[in-house]
């Protein structure tokens, strides 16, 4: 896809409402060659997607063996509305704790006294810092089911219409 084709897709209302959103689904080639999937907390800087996790995660050295990388926001009511990106993963190791992972959190149900306890408790659990996981999307589609359908419905609508007109 081309960036211009990525923006315009990013740039639709349903797609920066998905990416307000504070939880993703990251899928990404485990160590053993396997798929994983595994629902993450991110933030949307307006160019990329940050996620952040401890440096000892099982991710992490799958990530440096294959970088490449799916990740779906979506919601739970009907009908769905879908974000799909693929991109890379690019590592950062940073000291204390990324911006991007307490703002990643912000949408969270807490109250101030449980915001002031959960960042404690954050602040205590990853003093030796955490990874930043880092993805610029090199391909996007949003699924809404009002304007735009997964590719397999839209040819199954377009053979129904075939077979009617024929």
């Amino acid at each position: 896809m081309q960036s211009s084709e990525i923006s315009a897709v990013l740039n639709q209302q349903t797609s920066q409402e998905l990416l307000a959103r504070d939880l993703t689904r990251l899928a990404y080639v485990a160590k053993d060659g396997t798929p994983c999937n595994v629902p993450i907390g991110f933030a949307w800087n307006g160019s990329e997607i940050v996620m952040c996790t401890a440096q000892n995660a099982p991710k992490i050295p799958a990530l440096r063996n294959n970088p490449t990388v799916a990740l779906t926001i979506d919601t739970e009511e009907y009908p769905p509305k879908i974000l799909l990106i693929r991109g890379r993963a690019e590592l950062d190791f940073v000291d204390g704790i990324p911006d991007e992972f307490l703002q990643g959190s912000s949408t969270s149900v807490m109250t101030p006294e449980q915001r002031v306890e959960w960042e404690a408790e954050v602040r205590s659990l990853y003093h030796d810092g955490m990874v930043r996981i880092v993805v610029t999307p090199t391909w996007v589609k949003l699924i809404d089911f009002e304007t735009t359908l997964p590719s397999a419905v839209e040819d199954l609508m377009r053979q129904r219409e075939e077979r009617q007109q024929g």
